[in-house]
């Protein structure tokens, strides 16, 4: 009964000191930097924890993940605390000259095309990506004949629903009426309101965690093409670099890097070019 009734008791203020614990932590194992204006954002999503675990306070809760050695908590407050914004053809201009200059070029060489979306939150870029290089395919016969995208992401709770593929109408309804037809499955329960990815489509797609602070992100493939969008900017300077010159050991020499519109290599030491503005070719040479 005690417990029944502290569960009901308010969740006091996250303190500054809890909030440098947990942010210091997320910095040290995700890379991932954790202002002061982050405190109440943080506040906010592990207060769902608390109440989930019937913890009356922060302090408790950090001796319950930090003390106890609580891995699958650890997983659960990193997957709450990531932040994983994404939609559908985000950033499409990117998608343009996929379609326009790399793939017409990689058609020249390859038949089968190799790509990584790194840090693909709940699918919807590599699911695009797919959407692009089928769409692509298909205007183009005999040009490529198969494709693979590989997804990866640090939160599992999104990976689980890129993995599941299923999507909010009102997100899929924003997209071309053809593009819908051809790669969607309306569900048949209209209080689902959902559609979800078609497996021919799927079959192209699969999904991993990974996290960027590993030593060696053991990748099964060797890309001509990685996405990573919209991720390094929580990371400083540093970091970022690191990161970069992790992805080139899984680049093949030609391929070709995308970051997001607001992520730059300018003084960085690594074996790119700029094509065009966010969008870098590796230079053949080793890194």
């Amino acid at each position: 009964m005690q417990e029944q009734n502290r569960s009901l008791q308010p969740v006091q203020e996250l303190t500054d000191k809890e909030f440098s614990t947990i942010a210091k932590y997320i910095e040290s194992t995700v890379g991932i930097k954790m202002p002061a204006t982050k405190r109440i954002m943080m506040q906010s999503r592990l207060m769902r924890r608390l109440r989930t675990l019937n913890i009356g306070t922060f302090s408790e809760y950090i001796d319950y993940v930090f003390k106890s050695g609580n891995t699958d908590e650890l997983t659960l407050m990193i997957d709450v605390l990531t932040t994983n914004k994404t939609e559908f053809f985000r950033e499409n201009d990117h998608f343009d000259y996929l379609t326009k200059m790399v793939l017409p070029e990689l058609a020249g060489t390859k038949k089968n095309v190799k790509i990584w979306s790194a840090g693909c939150s709940s699918g919807e870029e590599p699911y695009t990506i797919s959407i692009v290089v089928s769409e692509f395919i298909k205007n183009n016969p005999g040009k490529i004949l198969n494709f693979s995208v590989t997804g990866t992401d640090i939160s599992t709770k999104v990976l689980d629903k890129a993995y599941n593929a299923v999507y909010d109408l009102d997100v899929v309804d924003q997209l071309p009426q053809h593009l819908k037809k051809s790669y969607f499955l309306k569900s048949t329960d209209k209080e689902m309101n959902c559609a979800r990815i078609k497996p021919e489509l799927r079959r192209h797609v699969s999904f991993k965690r990974l996290n960027f602070m590993d030593s060696d992100f053991r990748m099964p493939e060797i890309y001509d093409i990685i996405f990573c969008r919209n991720v390094l900017i929580y990371f400083d300077k540093e970091t970022q670099e690191k990161v970069i010159g992790k992805f080139m050991k899984y680049l093949q020499p030609d391929g070709y890097l995308f970051l997001g519109h607001s992520e730059t290599i300018f003084s960085m030491n690594l074996p790119l070019r700029t094509c065009v503005p966010t969008v870098y070719k590796k230079v053949n040479k080793t890194i």
